[in-house]
C-alpha cells in the first residue's frame, strides 16, 4: 500500500539529513500537520502522511474507531495494516533520499500518535525524536515490543495531553507515562489546559523538543 504525502526539502540533503514524518489524526488529513513546518529545523526533510481509509467530510483515518464500546475502541486489523503500510513508506523513502547516517523522527497526533508509539517501541532503531500529541499507547498493537534498553536509549519523547480532552481521555494518554518509565526511555510528558488539540503552549514546547 504505497501512502500519499506532501514534503518539504531543504536545499541540500546528504546522508546524515534528518527527516520527521508526521501522522495525523482521525478524520483530519496530510495538510494539518504539515503547517508546522514553518518553524521547524530548515535542514530537515519534512514528510507529511495522508491515512488510507476515507472518513465522512474528506477526511482520512488510519482505522475504524468505535465510540460506543471501549473494548473495540480501535480496529486492530485495519491498525496493524497502517502501521505495515507506514513502515513501508518510510523506508522506501529513506532509502530514495539515501540517508544512509540519518535517523527518523516522529510526530503523531490522536490516531497517529498511537501508531508514532508502536513504530517507535518496534523499531527503535529507525526513529530518533518522538512526538505523541493527544494519544495513548494501544495494547493491542504493541505485541512485540523492543524491550531491550541499549536500543530503546537513544529514542526521546515528547508525550503531550489536553487535561479537557473529550476524545482520548487523559488517563488514557498518562498510562503512556506508566509503559516508558517501565522500558526506561527517555521521555517529556506534559498535560495542557486544553481539549484534544495543540495550544500555543503545547506547540511552542512541541518546537522546542524538535529544535534540540
Amino acid at each position: 500500500m504505497n501512502l500519499d504525502y506532501l514534503v518539504r526539502e531543504p536545499e541540500n540533503i546528504t546522508p546524515d539529513t534528518p527527516i520527521l514524518f508526521m501522522l495525523h489524526g482521525y478524520g483530519s488529513n496530510e495538510q494539518d500537520l504539515f503547517s508546522f513546518r514553518e518553524t521547524l529545523p530548515s535542514d530537515w526533510i519534512i514528510i507529511s502522511f495522508r491515512a488510507p481509509r476515507n472518513t465522512q467530510f474528506d477526511g482520512y483515518s488510519w482505522y475504524d474507531i468505535n465510540f460506543n464500546d471501549p473494548e473495540q475502541f480501535i480496529d486492530v486489523p485495519q491498525a496493524k495494516e497502517s502501521l505495515n503500510a507506514v513502515l513501508e513508506s518510510i523506508l522506501k523513502i529513506i532509502n530514495h533520499y539515501g540517508l544512509t547516517e540519518s535517523r527518523a523522527h516522529l510526530c503523531g497526533f490522536s490516531q497517529g500518535g498511537v501508531l508514532s508509539y508502536a513504530l517507535a517501541l518496534k523499531y527503535p532503531d529507525l526513529f530518533n525524536l518522538v512526538a505523541c500529541l493527544s494519544a495513548y499507547p494501544e495494547d493491542k498493537i504493541l505485541d512485540g515490543i523492543v524491550k531491550d534498553k541499549k536500543k530503546l536509549e537513544r529514542l526521546r519523547f515528547f508525550v503531550s495531553h489536553g487535561t479537557d480532552d473529550a476524545v482520548i481521555p487523559l488517563e488514557w494518554g498518562r498510562k503512556a507515562a506508566d509503559l516508558l518509565y517501565d522500558l526506561s526511555c527517555y521521555f517529556t510528558f506534559r498535560e495542557y489546559m486544553s481539549g484534544h488539540g495543540v495550544n500555543q503552549k503545547n506547540y511552542m514546547d512541541l518546537m522546542e523538543f524538535f529544535s534540540k
